[in-house]
């Protein structure tokens, strides 16, 4: 990370000029955009920045780029690795788009809605069914992250099985370059085979490359309904086959697959008061499959693959919801897993990707080996099971204090890590590297590929002032 010099009260003047009227935060009140929901990223900024329109992001971004002064995109601040708060020096300025929230267009022949970047996921959900579309990004915090920082991420979420990542529903972008010009990308096409495809840089680059303003999206038929189930498994083996077996079955129906330990009802019961609908199974699998029926018509042929699976084997026990409450009861528990790890006491958090053939051999090695250096250690595996993602967040043993856990982090990291990359994995799959991954870059990605990650950013931001000291290391 370069060494950025304090911002000047003339810089900051002028600032808050082009942010306009009302896109200004500063003093006390910045303090919660500084501060992360979750594992205690902090830092300090002299001002935040609200515009409202695009062309204040370029203007604000042009001052920066004149004067050397750093910025800190940020969206909803929902992030999970320290990517969009700032540094304790305090001489970075925060680029919130929070009040970029029109909705450009929507296309229903088209198949395509094109939103600013402050525009919440939920939000964009909800303008999609309106027009009888569904845009199927789906995440915990839909209701709060922006659609903005969701690309920045490329987002994953519950339904990537059918649908795909943030980059796959991705047409068009509009971003603001690090010397504030605008590239205007926002192209509803399937097909362009016209050079490179600039929009795959911005996405997942976590505002380092470019601040992302605007998106086309694209849209899908809205399902009828939905069929949910939640179903016992001896393994995630055993889950991986089942896997197959109901793709064969249903096909493009089936949109999530979500395998999760029985410590994860546990802790949930424990915590929040959920009941645990399959008490005693090992691992379980919450499953979804939406279509073009009714719910009872969905219902009853999810039942029917689930009752040939039954007679193999392959699970030994399942709960079909009969209800929309139901449905939503079962996938609450899921939601709130978050939440859950809290309340349990401390954890450390890997969100990793292997091949999904070897996902029963990573967590299996995984926890032997955490569990002969840390007796008592509680595991707690869940994830997107179709995409290989596994959220591996071991719990502290009950008489360990929080610090003393937290003390372990680089060695628990080692640990975990170090089994994923021999599968040939990644350790991150949808929560980005930001500041949390930076330093295993070096062990994760090769030098040629650093290497050229790092002329990519050298290209487009050469004096690094966009979001420094972020996914790449020094």
């Amino acid at each position: 990370m370069n060494v950025h010099a304090r911002i000047t009260t003339d810089v900051l003047s002028r600032l808050r000029v082009a942010a306009g009227p009302g896109g200004v935060v500063e003093g006390p009140d910045t303090e919660p955009y500084c501060i992360s929901w979750r594992d205690n990223w902090h830092g300090a900024t002299p001002l935040v920045l609200r515009p409202d329109t695009t062309a204040r992001v370029a203007e604000i971004v042009r001052i920066c780029a004149e004067t050397g002064t750093p910025i800190v995109p940020q969206g909803g601040n929902t992030g999970l690795t320290g990517g969009s708060q700032p540094h304790a020096t305090g001489n970075e300025v925060i680029l919130s788009t929070s009040r970029l929230k029109r909705v450009r267009e929507v296309d229903p022949l088209n198949d395509t809605i094109t939103v600013e970047a402050g525009v919440t996921l939920l939000e964009v959900q909800e303008h999609a069914a309106h027009a009888g579309r569904l845009f199927p990004l789906s995440l915990a915090a839909e209701g709060t992250c922006q659609i903005g920082g969701n690309l920045a991420t490329n987002a994953g979420g519950v339904q990537v099985l059918r649908y795909g990542n943030a980059r796959a529903l991705t047409l068009g972008l509009e971003v603001v370059t690090a010397d504030g010009a605008i590239w205007d990308g926002l192209r509803g096409l399937r097909k362009d085979n016209a050079g490179y495809d600039m929009k795959q840089l911005f996405i997942g680059s976590e505002g380092t490359l470019g601040i992302i303003t605007a998106a086309t999206l694209k849209l899908l038929p809205l399902p009828t309904d939905s069929a949910v189930a939640l179903v016992a498994v001896p393994s995630p083996t055993v889950a991986v086959e089942l896997l197959a077996r109901l793709r064969g079955a249903l096909g493009e129906l089936l949109s999530a697959f979500e395998l999760m330990h029985e410590n994860n009802f546990a802790f949930a019961q424990e915590t929040m008061g959920h009941v645990d609908p399959l008490p005693g199974a090992g691992w379980r699998v919450l499953l979804q499959a939406d279509g073009p029926q009714g719910r009872e018509a969905m219902t009853d042929r999810l039942e029917e693959a689930l009752g040939a699976a039954l007679e193999d084997g392959h699970i030994t026990d399942a709960v079909v919801a009969r209800s929309e409450a139901q449905s939503a009861q079962l996938w609450r528990i899921r939601e709130d897993q978050a939440e859950v790890q809290q309340r349990m006491g401390a954890g450390i958090k890997h969100d990793v990707s292997v091949p999904v053939s070897r996902i029963d051999a990573f967590i299996a090695e995984a926890d032997a080996a955490l569990a002969e250096r840390y007796p008592g250690i509680r595991p707690m595996s869940f994830g997107h099971l179709g995409d290989g993602n596994v959220h591996y967040n071991p719990i502290r043993p009950a008489d360990w204090t929080d610090a003393d856990f937290k003390a372990e982090t680089e060695v628990v990291n080692r640990i975990v890590h170090d089994i994923v990359i021999a599968m040939n994995g990644s350790i991150t799959a949808e929560h980005g590297v930001g500041r949390l991954r930076r330093a295993e870059m070096l062990r994760a990605r090769s030098p040629i590929e650093l290497a050229m990650m790092r002329a990519v950013k050298r290209a487009l931001d050469p004096q690094d002032i966009l979001n420094p000291g972020k996914v790449l290391p020094d």
